[in-house]
């Protein structure tokens, strides 16, 4: 007899002595519907220590995050304070979050310098990320560490060190 046939054996034997075939034991179950957990504007922000990121070539502005705000939520949702600062000294500052296993982002508040405090809109829902338009910062730092892939790119420490260009798994 051949090899063939003795493996195909010893499968067969394996896989009754477990109950039966592999799938039959663990059936097919839809995913959970995704549910967004409690979002609260953050008190404050700061620009003093914003982690910058590149987000236009030749822009005017710098961009970064307020590392103090980043958060990863039990949601998979990744929330941040995303400041846009001009040379003139021009701040716009946006609290947003980034869902990586869908591609998306939610703009949660815009900051209103005139009343320091946070404005928001009934309107402003997830959107999907794109190379063009309102979304491309979100995607760009998304690409730049706020995602590995699908998924959250680990704990805010792991997210800031990825942003900053650290390598937390190089070899000291």
């Amino acid at each position: 007899m051949n090899s063939r046939f003795f493996r195909a054996a010893a499968c067969a034997v394996a896989l009754a002595s477990m109950g039966g075939p592999l799938w039959a034991q663990y059936p097919y179950r839809e995913p959970e519907t995704w549910k967004e957990g409690e979002v609260a504007l953050p008190a404050r922000f700061s620009t003093d220590r914003l982690v910058t990121v590149d987000i236009e070539d030749r822009s005017s502005f710098e961009y970064g995050i307020d590392p103090d705000t980043l958060s990863v939520g039990a949601d998979g949702v990744v929330r941040y304070v995303f400041v846009a600062r001009s040379r003139s000294g021009a701040l716009n500052a946006l609290y947003e979050g980034v869902r990586c296993n869908a591609a998306e982002v939610k703009v949660y508040g815009r900051w209103d310098p005139d009343s320091a405090s946070w404005r928001t809109s009934a309107s402003d829902d997830w959107q999907p990320l794109d190379t063009r338009g309102s979304t491309r910062r979100a995607l760009k730092l998304a690409q730049s560490g706020l995602c590995d892939g699908r998924a959250p790119n680990g704990s805010p420490r792991q997210i800031l060190q990825t942003l900053r260009g650290e390598h937390p798994y190089r070899l000291r």
